[in-house]
């Protein structure tokens, strides 16, 4: 017996978000009015067939992926971003529905693969001090007071979901999303891809990191005052420089504070910017505020704040587990990239090939089948 598929106006809203259209845009783009788009998406009035084409048209998502119907068990978090003030809901609102596609595609890999298990250190009875957070969480992952060459390897490591695809906005650096299924939380990271320095990266990750470690997740950032929210972000960045920057380890290297190329020395072996160790040695009142206005001055000067030297020399460190786990599955022929789409229909999450490519930052085509099979010729083993 057939079983009756109904449009899902949830999933129209969903995938409206997801491409960050508005209401009239939609409407606009597939000439209806933005009633009838309201009446679709609240499950009032079903859109004729001529109508549906134009939506999937308009928003790139498969036909099966408006007929699905999502798993309630899943509960989405606050999602913290670097820039709230700066960027406009509708932006923030879509890079948090592609984080929630993002979330479950990982559940239908982890269906198959065995993911590090979150690690997260464990809140600490009056533990109030950023510093001293930044090394109790240091020490629990026996990090030491050394420097640390990726930020994305340590979370990864520690089973936190890090990805990196373009945010489309140039005030979107990165941004946290936490998630809870069947009693199990899951944190998942996207660093932008459009715009990163391997220091901007690693600061990003920390930054992300601190949020994990510091902040509520059940907060409604759109009811927080412009001050709190300044106040949020403060205690992220002064938890990613301390982390990044421990206290006694860097203090025994600031030799030279006050000239500006020494910092390009430390930025060798830091992996951090040369504006945030600064930044870093006016906190730890090795700088006073004359010498750190005249570095920063400096700084301008040079153009650095868009550039610095290294920037193009140190490499940037990319998210490896969600590419691996694909890379897994097709080269023990567990699931080929087809094999791999129809699962994700089968949870209900039907897309593109491309879009999946995307969100989980792999290189275009991983999943065509074609291409991994692309070689029909060898060498014989005879060649007299």
């Amino acid at each position: 017996m057939s079983v009756l598929r109904v449009f899902n106006g949830d999933r129209l809203k969903a995938a409206r978000v997801y491409r960050g259209k508005t209401i009239a845009e939609l409407a606009d783009e597939v000439s209806v009015s933005k009633q009838s788009i309201s009446q679709y998406e609240n499950g009032k009035v079903n859109p004729s067939l001529e109508t549906l084409l134009k939506l999937i048209s308009a928003l790139g998502f498969p036909r099966e992926y408006f007929y699905e119907q999502d798993n309630e068990n899943i509960k989405v978090g606050t999602t913290y971003f670097r820039a709230l003030l700066s960027t406009n809901k509708k932006d923030r609102l879509s890079q948090e529905e592609k984080t929630k596609v993002l979330a479950k595609i990982y559940h239908t890999l982890n269906q198959f693969v065995q993911f590090p298990k979150i690690n997260i250190p464990p809140k600490r009875e009056g533990l109030t001090d950023i510093e001293l957070i930044a090394q109790y969480t240091r020490d629990y992952w026996n990090l030491g007071t050394d420097p640390i060459p990726s930020m994305v390897y340590v979370l990864e490591k520690n089973g936190f979901i890090v990805t990196s695809f373009g945010t489309d906005n140039t005030h979107i650096d990165a941004f946290s999303q936490r998630q809870e299924v069947a009693g199990a939380e899951y944190f998942f990271i996207v660093l932008g891809s459009d715009k990163s320095s391997a220091t901007r990266r690693q600061f990003d990750a920390a930054h992300e990191l601190g949020h994990i470690m510091l902040h509520d997740w059940n907060n409604d950032l759109e009811l927080v005052s412009r001050e709190e929210f300044r106040q949020i972000e403060n205690e992220a960045h002064q938890f990613a420089a301390s982390f990044l920057l421990p206290k006694e380890a860097f203090l025994k290297d600031l030799i030279l504070p006050n000239n500006l190329d020494f910092y390009i020395e430390l930025k060798k072996k830091w992996r951090v910017s040369i504006s945030a160790m600064i930044v870093r040695a006016y906190q730890l009142k090795v700088l006073n505020y004359n010498q750190y206005q005249y570095l920063m001055r400096q700084i301008s000067k040079k153009g650095w704040r868009t550039k610095e030297p290294l920037d193009n020399v140190i490499q940037v460190s990319k998210p490896t587990v969600l590419r691996k786990a694909i890379e897994v599955l097709q080269g023990n022929r567990v699931l080929t990239g087809d094999q791999f789409m129809k699962q994700l229909s089968k949870n209900n999450i039907s897309l593109n090939k491309d879009e999946v490519e995307v969100l989980l930052g792999l290189d275009r085509g991983t999943l065509n089948d074609s291409k991994q099979n692309s070689v029909i010729l060898k060498l014989k083993d005879d060649r007299n």
